[in-house]
């Protein structure tokens, strides 16, 4: 049995989905745990430190044994810094060291020198020396053994990538001094040991952490007696101007008192501290560091994107509001009319192409139509016997037309030839109207401005979870956009399962052309441009039956965002055109471009953010944010369902088609695009249909039968 191969399309989808994520996992990984420096108490009990370790000098050695601490000698120091680099105090720090030509040992944070390469390199120009502070500055007390190693060797990878060297040194985060040491944090040290690492604690801790004044970061640095010491400041992890003013002081202060400055390496009468990486520990390094910078970059335009996607969906709540509901109060009001009623005859065409499962119920709801009817089905090639069906129904007033092949807009202008009435109606072979939908879609004409009317299409299979998904949007995403676009007179699109066109208006623009897989969106657009009206009669409605599985769904919406692509694009010249065609630019394109298509393409981002949120940041802050925008989207559902008159029980499933349905959206809106710009074209495609419409109407959506 041979494998089935995932299609390309898959293939890319699952590359972007996964190289994203992990720029995601990335950054959080990088910017998570920096600045919290709460911890437990350990236990006091030392009784497993060795008494030469605790009495012993604050550099201690457990890569070789016995375990050795070393002191530093009478009438020397060395000046630490932990928690950096910081992009505003550590080159602060570095120009006071070599204001005074002092060296100094900086313990980095391996995160931050990933974000601040520039600085570690600018820190090993100057002379100083570079120790490890953890790549997240965990607790390691707290922290597995699996997680002390990757602490280590991501921060030793990052030193690398960013200033080519390694080092042996490694201070963790809340240690103090040797004496403080206890049964808790040895393991700890004796860990660093065994990965190679010196561990580097302190003698005197200026306390500069808590900003106590220059003086007292001063006083708190200067050994008594002229004992040697490593003293323990900061250039990192918050305002740091005590610091460095303190340290201009702390450098003249200690020399009048005839000491020295060194670094670790020099106490341990070793050449460095710091040797050259070998090529392949430094391949590695450039790779992280050149993955936490793209990362950063990835997420600030994410950030960016996120508040853009809050404005949008802001904007689209006070349009819905305020033209939506301006649409449905005019249409609500007594003295509402199109005009005199509008009873000529009407023209349905009903392109079908291997619709044999639902073309009967189309054909019959047509034929009881309460308003006068001729019906045309174009069979456009079928291999399943359509036509057959059609013509064994025997039904007045229905024409059948068999034609080669041609794709649904030949199909449709096939049908435009042969219509015999001026309006003209246009609906799928896989839909059914309600007895008095025609007559309610054509009433507008009556309005001689009026164009083309875009009937209200509702999905009848709606019992499924995936169908419900869909009813969703097409009363949220759809039809409430409609109402605004009716309002601003810049119909985008009137839905191929229904709709209704003046023949005058069809010709003058040529009828419906194939230049786009979106042929409803082109035809609509071209109309408009054109100076005619194009609006939405919300009580004509048509019942559609929608893809049943994900697969079907996702090759229809990717033809559906492809051809809308495809039609803007066709008419982009609008935007830069007066009269009627530059105001559906200005208003139509605009408004599709921005609602359609980019507040679609990045909503997910909300929920994107959820989880990285929940895993990185303040996890109640991140679910009340998400929680606000849920409950945002979900006043703007129940505002739509209102508007359509349908019940509200199917909206708690909101929540859920974010997290799955949404995303499905935006990878094929990230297919399409890449579609559009490799410039392939896509023929017209057809869907799986189980059939028994009537049924499916009587039966999920409660309505009675014709």
């Amino acid at each position: 049995m041979r494998r089935a191969v995932p299609r390309p399309k898959w293939v890319v989808a699952i590359i972007a989905f996964v190289v994203f994520w992990c720029f995601l996992l990335v950054n959080g990984l990088v910017h998570s745990e920096i600045g919290l420096d709460q911890r437990i108490s350990p236990p006091v009990d030392a009784s497993h430190v060795p008494d030469q370790i605790r009495n012993g000098g604050p550099i201690i050695d457990t890569v070789h044994q016995p375990a050795r601490s070393y002191q530093v000698p009478p009438k020397t120091v060395v000046l630490t810094f932990d928690d950096g680099p910081d992009p505003r105090w550590t080159p602060e720090v570095l120009r006071v060291l070599r204001k005074h030509r002092v060296p100094g040992t900086f313990f980095i944070v391996g995160s931050l020198a990933t974000r601040y390469p520039e600085i570690i390199r600018e820190m090993r120009e100057s002379g100083a020396e570079i120790g490890i502070h953890t790549f997240t500055h965990p607790d390691l007390v707290y922290a597995a053994g699996w997680r002390r190693q990757l602490e280590l060797s991501e921060s030793q990878l990052a030193i690398a990538g960013a200033a080519g060297v390694t080092t042996s040194l490694v201070r963790p985060p809340y240690s103090s001094m040797s004496r403080a040491l206890n049964n808790a944090t040895w393991p700890v040290v004796q860990d660093t040991g065994r990965l190679g690492y010196f561990t580097v604690l302190t003698t005197h801790d200026t306390k500069d952490w808590q900003r106590p004044g220059v003086d007292a970061i001063v006083r708190n640095g200067i050994p008594r007696g002229g004992v040697g010491g490593i003293i323990l400041l900061h250039d990192a992890g918050g305002d740091r101007s005590q610091t460095v003013a303190a340290l201009d002081r702390l450098i003249p202060e200690l020399r009048k008192k005839g000491y020295r400055f060194s670094t670790v390496a020099g106490v341990l009468r070793q050449p460095t501290a710091n040797p050259e990486a070998d090529p392949a520990e430094r391949w590695r390094g450039v790779t992280l560091v050149t993955a936490v910078r793209v990362a950063t970059f990835v997420i600030a335009v994410c950030a960016a994107a996120l508040l853009v996607t809050g404005v949008l969906i802001l904007a689209r709540l006070l349009l819905m509001l305020a033209f939506a509901s301006r649409h449905a109060r005019r249409r609500k009001s007594r003295d509402w009319s199109w005009g005199p009623p509008v009873t000529e005859p009407v023209s349905v065409i009903v392109p079908a192409y291997n619709e044999k499962e639902c073309i009967a119920d189309t054909v019959r709801s047509l034929v009881a139509s309460d308003h006068p009817v001729e019906v045309i089905v174009v069979d456009d090639g079928s291999t399943d016997g359509t036509a057959d069906i059609v013509e064994s129904l025997r039904l007045p007033n229905v024409t059948v037309i068999r034609k080669p092949n041609g794709g649904k807009p030949s199909a449709l202008n096939t049908g435009i030839m042969h219509a015999r009435h001026d309006l003209i109606v246009m609906m799928d072979g896989d839909t059914v109207f309600e007895r008095d939908t025609i007559r309610r879609l054509v009433q507008p004409f009556a309005d001689p401005e009026v164009g083309a009317v875009a009937g209200n299409a509702k999905v009848a299979n709606r019992r499924s979870l995936i169908g419900r998904w869909q009813h969703i949007e097409y009363v949220i995403g759809f039809n409430i956009d409609r109402r605004v676009y009716d309002i601003l007179r810049c119909m985008p699109t009137v839905p191929g399962a229904v709709g209704a066109f003046r023949r005058q208006a069809l010709l003058q623009v040529g009828g419906v052309s194939d230049d786009t897989l979106a042929e409803d969106t082109d035809l609509t657009m071209a109309i408009c441009r054109a100076g005619w009206r194009v609006v939405y009669e919300e009580t004509a409605r048509a019942w559609t039956e929608t893809p049943a599985t994900l697969g079907q769904l996702w090759r229809q919406r990717y033809r559906w965002s492809y051809g809308t692509i495809q039609s803007m694009w066709k008419h982009r010249r609008a935007l830069f055109e007066g009269g009627p065609s530059g105001r559906f630019g200005w208003f139509g394109l605009l408004s599709l471009a921005l609602f359609q298509v980019l507040l679609p393409l990045l909503a997910p981002l909300v929920d994107v953010f959820l989880v990285y949120g929940l895993l990185f940041l303040d996890p109640l802050k991140t679910f009340l944010a998400w929680l606000a925008v849920l409950l945002v989207q979900l006043l703007s559902g129940a505002y739509a369902f209102r508007l359509d008159r349908e019940p509200l029980r199917t909206l708690w499933l909101m929540p859920l088609q974010q997290f799955v349905y949404r995303q499905l959206m935006y990878l094929v809106l990230i297919q399409s695009v890449v579609t559009a710009l490799t410039g392939v074209r896509l023929r017209w495609q057809k869907l799986t249909r189980s059939g028994g419409l009537n049924a499916i109407l009587a039966t999920e959506t409660g309505r009675p039968r014709d």
